[in-house]
């Protein structure tokens, strides 16, 4: 993460958002019948690079998210891209996007100010989107694979856990300009988190009120339903990186 303060930022942020959208065509057992081995595939990826994270042959480390003194930090910087996707058009997974000159000269989130050499874990998400298609080709969002390996690596961090409604589809679009506007910089102060929750609708009493430890398991699960694509609406991604 580009720092503790940052870090601290954006835990708070991801505490804050709420939707009171419903989302019929989701459901906690989506994948039930259709991916079954899911949950254990992200559980041990995840527990994988926050507690082994070996360096493989030639010495170079597979993740290069997490600093060489321990892997843990990726949980953090996991939390952070989570929130940083669903405050832009949604958890729709299109902080996950490459630029592509193809599809209409669309320019990526990554590369927007707030998220631009400091957002982390796109490896992390993509070696997990690789095991995850090895099993179940097809079938499991980029959007949903995020979403699980963020609460994943919050619960192996000794975190709260929260219920989880799966079936989201992947956007087709990237909004950097968004990510410019509405994304906090790491360096942002109260005031700037202030102006930043103004714009979404929120009073600097109600993001205060938001910010206990107690609140999280709850904030979390309305975070993870902002915004969410189902259906025709999107699409599921073959490569988190780029639309199909």
């Amino acid at each position: 993460m580009a720092s503790s303060t940052a870090g601290g930022h954006c835990f708070l942020l991801a505490l804050l958002l709420l939707t009171s959208a419903a989302y019929g065509q989701l459901s906690q057992n989506f994948y039930t019948t259709n991916c079954s081995t899911l949950d254990t595939i992200i559980t041990r990826e995840v527990s994988r690079v926050l507690f082994t994270n070996p360096p493989p042959q030639g010495g170079r480390r597979l993740f290069a998210d997490p600093p060489p003194q321990g892997g843990t930090l990726i949980g953090g910087s996991l939390l952070r891209l989570f929130f940083h996707d669903c405050f832009v058009q949604g958890c729709d997974a299109s902080v996950l996007l490459n630029e592509d000159v193809k599809k209409g000269k669309m320019l990526s989130e990554k590369q927007a100010g707030p998220n631009l050499n400091s957002l982390r874990g796109f490896e992390v998400i993509d070696r997990i989107k690789g095991e995850v298609e090895k099993a179940c080709p097809g079938v499991v969002s980029c959007a949903d694979i995020l979403a699980l390996a963020t609460r994943a690596a919050v619960v192996a961090l000794n975190g709260p856990t929260w219920p989880l409604l799966l079936g989201r589809r992947d956007s087709t679009t990237a909004n950097q300009d968004e990510a410019n506007t509405d994304l906090p910089s790491p360096g942002s102060d109260l005031d700037n988190l202030i102006a930043a929750f103004d714009k979404k609708g929120f009073n600097a009493s109600e993001l205060v009120a938001l910010s206990g430890f107690d609140d999280f398991g709850s904030a979390m699960k309305k975070i993870s339903e902002l915004g969410v694509l189902t259906g025709s609406n999107g699409q599921v991604r073959a490569n988190c990186g780029r639309v199909n």
